[in-house]
């Protein structure tokens, strides 16, 4: 058994995993954004306090930053100002005594996609996880894309409509019009016409985010996760016809195969396999 932990930038998924799938698991609230770096190493020992036995032989954990994967260093974190250059990997070894391996949060749930999704071939799976930001995570076959820094997807960064792409297709783009998006979702459930259009405006902007993505990577398939992605009935129909108006090569998009996995499942899996 092995212990997989997702950081978010909202919550922090934790769960043990048999390898295949994730056997216990619970969500938390993240840490405080003004949290000091030993209070957010305290926080975190605590959550797998709770969770660690002798059963447990392995830790893995997903962190939204750039990670030197080799020696377990988070870097510049993303919503956790304190973690600039945090030895994650030897603060968790010294402590439990079992190997600790960290990787990009994105990469640890495209691995689990590709656990619920792959074929085992020598295909290219992109998982892009809808969060409070936006993660990009690529496999070819069984095999992680690290990058030099576990950055292979970090495109979200780029210029878009004067922000950037994370900006115009994660939280932000509802925050800035003060919407919480959760509540958003509930009246687009409820019938809510001028809800269901801002997903749909929402998935306009998603459209440009994948024909960034499909250029750069040309994917067999991309999985969708993070919290947003639940509402994707509402922000889908636009995001496709946005991608085949837009995206250059329509054949490219008639072979894309789509999917989504909005529970916290696949990232779990995929931190405690790495």
């Amino acid at each position: 058994m092995k212990l997989g932990i997702d950081i978010g930038g909202t919550t922090i998924g934790v769960g043990i995993s048999d390898g295949k799938k994730v056997i216990d698991k619970c969500s938390l609230p993240s840490f405080e954004r003004n949290a000091t770096l030993e209070e957010t190493i305290s926080y975190l020992t605590s959550i797998i306090d709770g969770h660690i036995s002798a059963e447990i032989s392995g830790i893995g954990v997903g962190v939204p930053s750039v990670v030197d994967v080799e020696k377990g260093i988070v870097y510049n974190t993303v919503n956790i100002p304190s973690w600039k250059e945090v030895h994650l990997k030897e603060i968790l070894e010294d402590r439990y005594r079992i190997p600790v391996k960290i990787n990009n949060d994105a990469n640890c749930f495209v691995s689990g996609a590709e656990a619920v999704y792959g074929n085992g071939e020598d295909e290219i799976l992109v998982g892009v996880t809808l969060g409070t930001g936006v993660g990009i995570g690529v496999m070819f076959g069984k095999k992680i894309l690290n990058g030099a820094n576990a950055g292979c997807g970090e495109l979200t960064w780029l210029p878009y409509n004067g922000k950037t792409i994370e900006d115009w297709s994660g939280k932000n783009f509802f925050c800035s019009r003060g919407i919480d998006p959760s509540n958003l979702y509930e009246s687009a459930n409820s019938g809510d016409a001028d809800s269901q259009e801002i997903f749909a405006e929402y998935g306009k902007h998603v459209a440009s985010l994948l024909c960034v993505v499909i250029s750069a990577y040309d994917p067999n398939r991309i999985v969708f996760g993070g919290g947003i992605s639940a509402a994707h009935k509402y922000f889908e129909k636009a995001m496709m016809d946005t991608l085949r108006e837009k995206f250059i090569f329509p054949e490219s998009i008639n072979r894309l195969k789509i999917d989504y996995l909005s529970d916290t499942d696949a990232a779990i899996l995929g931190a405690s396999n790495l």
